[in-house]
This record gives C-alpha cells, structure tokens and sequence, in this order.
C-alpha cells in the first residue's frame, strides 16, 4: 500500500513543540505509530501510559491492534500521544481538596474505583464524579483561597494488600492497614496528615463562610445539581474534562452495603460529611427535632484542637440535670394478633382528613372495620404490607406519631397514613409494619429488638425541660443546624437547646454517633432521593421525577406532593429511544410510562435506574470483586452493546 505522511503532536515535548511527522500506511497497526513516534522523537523515558487522542472525534485510540484503516484515520487526523494519567483536582465530601494523578482514558467507573482504592474507600461503585456548581462572582476568588492537599507522587496504580478472612460462607479481602492507613499514606508525615484529614471530620467553615456556599432554592435547583454527574461510561477526556480541572467526588447511589467502622474510616467519614451538608444546606428537609438531633450528634464529633475539648469539657461540666432523662422499656409480648383504634387518610392527595377505623394486624397483613363490633365480619379492605415501606413521620413534642405506609399496586404504590394515639402505640405498629415489609410475622423473634430499636430513636428526640445551662455558654451553631434554624433562633436559644438533647446520646462513642448520624440521615422521609425535571409523554406541563433505591416517584412540580409511585420490583423492561431521548418503561400490569428529560440528559435516568438494579444484585455471599462488565451492560446504554 502507498505510503502517506501522519502529523502527531507529542504533548511531552511541550506546546511550541512542532509535531512529529511519520511516514505510515493504512494498513498499519495503532502501536505500530506508536513505536514510531517514540523512535522518532529520540527522547528515553518510560512511554507506557502514553495513548494517542485523535481531538477531532473526541476519542481515545486504545486498541494498539486496530490498523488505521479501521480506525478511520487519515492526513489531516488531528492526533495528540499524551499520558493516560493526569493530574485532577478532587472535592471531596468533607471539603478536603486534593490533586491527584488519575485516569483520563477510561471509563470513569473505572477511575473512580482508581481513585477509591488510593484513597481507601471500599466499595466505589456507590460514587460518582460531578462537575462542582458555579458560584456567582466568587469563583475565582474562592479558588484561590482553597487550600490544595498534593498527591500526585502517590501512585494511582499503588499495590493494596489484603487480609484474606475466611468465612463459612464466603471469602472476603479487607485492606491491610499499618498504623491505622494503607501504606502508601504511612510513607511520609505529609501523607500521613492527609489521610488523617480523609478519616476525621473536619472543622466548620466559619459562619460567614457557609453563608457564602450554594443552597438550593427550589426543586428545580436540586434537579440541576443532579444532571451534572459525569457519564459513567464514558472518559473523563470524551466529556471535555481536561488536567487540573476540578470535580466533586460524591456518593452518587443510596444504598450502602457492608459498611464495617473497622475498615471504613474514610468511607464512614465522607458518607457522614455529605449527609451533614446536604442538611446544613438544606437539600433534604427535616423537622425541627430532627435538626437538633443532627446537631447534637455533629457536637460530639466536632474536631477540636486539646484546649477546646477542654474547655468544651469545662462547659458540660456547668451543665446540670435535676432529673436524667430516662427511658422506661415496657416489654411488649409477643401476639399473633394486634388490634387498637387506628386514624387513617387515603393519601396526601385527598382533601379528606383522618377518620378513626378500628384495625387488627394478623401475619403480614392489616385489616380496618367501622367499629370494634363489626371486626368478626368482613373488613372494609385488607391490606398485605409484604414489600411495602413505612416511614416515620413523628413529632415528639407535638406528640404527633403518624406511620406512612407505600403499598404496592399494579398501577404503582399507594399511599396510607396511619395516626397513633402514643408513643407505645406507635413503636408496637412500626414495628409490626417493618416486619410484615419483610414477610415476617409478628410471631418473629426480632420484633421485640424492633420495638426496642424505635422507643430509643424516640428517647433520643426527648427533651428534659429541668435542665439548667450557663448563660455564657456558647458553641457555633452555625456549624451544626441549617440557615433556617440559625435565622429562626439566637445562638442563646438554640445552644441549651442542643446541650438538652446531648444529654441523650452523651454516652455514645465518636464511631456510634457518626453511626447514628447516618441511621437519622436514612430515616428521612426524602433520603436518597434524586431529582430530574421531565414532561411525561401526554402532559403538558413539566413535572419531577424522584428516583430512589427502589422506586420511582412521580412528583407535582408546583405544590411538591407525591402523584404515583412505581417499584422497580415491579419493572418488566426499561428503553431509551436515543434519537428522540426519551424514556420508556414497562411495568406488571401493563403499565407503561414514558418522558423526555428537561434539566438533565436521558443517559443519567438510564444510569441511575440501571445502578441501582446493579447494586441490589450485591450480597454478602459474593466476593469483593466488581462485576464490571454487568455495570456497564445495565447503565452504558447503546454504546455498551
């Protein structure tokens, strides 16, 4: 074949440099330019994290047995040979900015888990990289003033050893760590300090600070948060990411699996910063009570220099309690049956308010009649709670105990609000409906543990109004409960607030109230929840789509309330139809949806929605290995087949 002339700029020998030109044929292999340009440009060092980048396609040449030919590639190809790996600067959960070396050729899936098993943070595949949200006018500035930690001495590529531990069930690797960090952190005390940093919560900005950082003020913003994640299938340099740019490394899916404080400092660490800022900053809501128990809990696991826990110390000290609060068990035996006088409303919907039905729980199923004499007929309706979700919506010092319950239907899940008289009341019935999600009965040794569980949540809510605190006293509040709080009271009332609810969970160490923190974050009513704009084939109007760890749910974009609920269990089949980018999918009962995004692009629905399908096949009995290959198969869309 005849001979032609390829231009290839080498990004080593800097900008001005001339591109190298080879003399090539068409049916000449992708390495053998390779083993050309470096004979070529006469220059010894290691070329083997180099790769061609063919710029007008936007494309990686990876696959050194491809010829030129095959690849498309003619004279006038715009081809750059540069490193795989590059610097990036990385945010991290806690605010913690690092630069480190990544891969820039391969799918991001498979740098995140580079850069999770640097960082020794188990179990990537529940993060993601997003480009950061801008901040109006104070970008630069703030760039600036970013302290920036450096790690790109640390090899991305550095050998983690492993503990085997042989179980009856299963083999699983858990990293060997020396003096408490991986060793590629214990080689140097700068190192060393940063791994530190990646395992320990930070202090909090200042107040003024926090004021400054970008708060969500509508649903819509939160839906624009989330259409930034990158696409996990493709390389940071296809989606125009270039060397020291910066991106957000976050937890991108909601359910965490085989979490274990012993060998997940880091991971525990970060998964609890994005959980207190997304609270700080008010992307999840919460009641009232809820945010002094975040606060309490983020009090005791403040980072503060020896002087101030002293001084901290000294304080509590000042703190007196006329009567402990404490929390009387009262066991509950165990019945086949249950039944009480129950408030229920249909759903949030309805105008209708709650009507007073006497209901009895048998097995996994609850019934409801007019009146207590009318429970030896038929029912008004029976209900199987098997694979449904109950939720708490309770107030404790209102004295408002209500259980939300999603019950599946063919046509997606159904809404019903259970009202209890109490607190007794109410663990009994949550407890029960936990069970009966799960299939189990009353009868199952674990409810008492259950009801046990949910009268200590409960405690912890508690407040003792015979408690005294110094007027001095004083702690950054800021730092602990959101803006509205801050705004709603002094720093004078909310302090002997939090000092009361710290006498509840004052015995806790730092690992079980950094636990406890996460156990409240998940009980939200809105956890996990991520948001995309979309317009449902057939409607007019714009409307929101909440993608969960195991539903989807169809929201009113104007008054925020719940319009239909569908399970992934109950999925049969999910397309995208990439020409138009929309959205179809098919569910029992031949139910059948289909929308076209508005704020992000389809590929992230189809990425959430096959992730999470992917991370419910985990389980404890297999090993720590990565089904890649299914990952993609499930979130890569076309380009996987």
């Amino acid at each position: 074949m005849a001979a032609w002339d390829l231009s290839v700029a080498v990004e080593d020998l800097g900008a001005d440099a001339p591109p190298i030109t080879v003399s090539v044929t068409s049916d000449l292999h992708i390495g053998g330019v390779i083993l050309k340009l470096v004979e070529k440009s006469q220059v010894k060092r290691d070329w083997s994290d180099h790769a061609l980048w063919w710029e007008q396609k936007q494309q990686w040449l990876l696959r050194t047995a491809w010829t030129l030919e095959k690849c498309g590639i003619q004279a006038d190809a715009g081809l750059i040979f540069m490193p795989q790996h590059k610097p990036l600067r990385l945010g991290l959960p806690n605010g913690l900015n690092l630069r480190l070396r990544v891969c820039f050729s391969g799918p991001v899936f498979r740098t995140v888990l580079g850069i999770c098993k640097m960082l020794n943070i188990r179990r990537p595949e529940e993060l993601s990289l997003l480009r950061p949200v801008e901040e109006k006018k104070r970008k630069k500035v703030r760039d600036l003033s970013e302290e920036l930690y450096d790690l790109t001495e640390v090899p991305l590529t550095s050998g983690t050893h492993y503990d085997i531990i042989m179980s009856p069930s299963t083999l699983m690797s858990r990293p060997c760590l020396y003096n408490g960090m991986p060793a590629h952190f214990a080689d140097s005390p700068k190192t060393e300090k940063v791994y530190k940093m990646l395992s320990v919560s930070q202090p909090a900005p200042p107040p003024e600070a926090i004021a400054k950082l970008y708060r969500p003020a509508s649903v819509v913003d939160k839906a624009h948060i989330h259409s930034r994640w990158l696409d996990s299938s493709r390389s940071l340099m296809e989606q125009g990411v270039q060397e020291n740019d910066r991106l957000w490394l976050r937890f991108k899916y909601y359910c965490f699996h085989d979490l274990e404080p012993k060998y997940d400092a880091v991971r525990l660490t970060q998964m609890y910063e994005q959980a207190r800022w997304a609270i700080l900053l008010e992307d999840i809501d919460c009641t009232e009570e809820e945010m002094l128990l975040f606060g309490t809990c983020a009090f005791i696991l403040i980072p503060e220099p020896h002087q101030a826990f002293t001084k901290r110390e000294h304080q509590l000290s000042k703190f007196t309690c006329t009567h402990p609060p404490t929390h009387k068990v009262i066991p509950t035996a165990c019945k086949a049956v249950i039944t009480v006088y129950f408030c229920l409303r249909p759903k949030r919907l309805t105008l209708k308010g709650y009507k007073q039905y006497w209901f009895k729980f048998k097995d996994a199923s609850i019934s409801y009649y007019k009146s207590k004499e009318e429970s030896l007929g038929e029912p008004i309706q029976q209900i199987n709670l098997k694979g449904c979700e109950a939720a708490p919506d309770v107030n404790v010092a209102g004295q408002k105990f209500c259980i939300k319950l999603l019950i599946p239907a063919p046509e997606g899940m159904n809404e019903v609000y259970l009202r209890c008289e109490n607190e007794e009341q109410y663990s009994s019935w949550m407890a029960a409906c936990r069970l009966a999600s799960k299939g189990k009965s009353l009868a199952d040794s674990s409810f008492q543990s259950e009801v046990q569980s949910i009268r200590s949540f409960l405690a912890m809510q508690q407040t003792n109004p015979n408690t005294h605190t110094d007027d001095s006293m004083s702690i950054n509040t800021h730092s602990l409960v959101s803006p509205r709080y801050s705004k709603k009271y002094k720093a004078k009332q909310l302090t002997p607030r939090i000092l009361e609810a710290y006498q509840n969970v004052a015995q806790l160490s730092l690992t079980d109230a950094l636990l406890r923190f996460l156990q409240i974050w998940q009980a939200l009513p809105d956890f996990g929840i991520s948001l995309v704009v979309v317009r449902f084939k057939g409607s007019r109007k714009d409307e929101v789509l909440g993608i969960t760890p195991n539903r989807l749910i169809r929201i009113d974009l104007g008054v925020g309330d719940v319009v239909k609920t569908w399970r992934y269990n109950n999925m049969r089949q999910w397309n995208v139809n990439w020409d138009i980018r929309q959205v179809a999918i098919e569910f029992d009962g031949n139910v059948n949806i289909a929308f076209s995004c508005v704020t992000a692009d389809c590929k992230i629905v189809h990425e959430f929605i096959g992730g999470y399908i992917f991370m419910s096949t985990r389980s404890r009995e297999q090993s720590d290995t990565l089904n890649e290959e299914l990952f993609h198969k499930l979130t890569g869309g076309h380009e996987a087949l």
